[in-house]
């Protein structure tokens, strides 16, 4: 499966609270628990103002419908080209 790299702008995030991290990592995982095996989360890194997630997706299309369907504003996507 194509490797994509999902960056999400979240002003503050570095400064969040753990309970609200939480809370956005887990709606992010009950998204992607949703769409079914075709999507796998790998990896996570946040920073001051970013969140940024490493997922395996069939197809850039459904990498995309992930986002849409956690609410989530995107200002990349970006795959391995597979």
């Amino acid at each position: 499966m194509p490797k994509f790299v999902i960056e999400r702008e979240i002003p503050g995030a570095g400064k969040l609270p753990a309970q609200e991290l939480q809370a956005i990592s887990q709606k992010s995982c009950g998204v992607l628990r949703g769409m079914g095996p075709q999507i796998q989360w790998v990896q996570s890194y946040l920073t001051d103002d970013k969140f940024t997630a490493c997922t395996w997706h069939r197809t850039k299309r459904l990498c995309a419908s992930t986002l849409d369907k956690a609410n989530s504003p995107r200002i990349a996507s970006r795959g391995s080209g597979r």
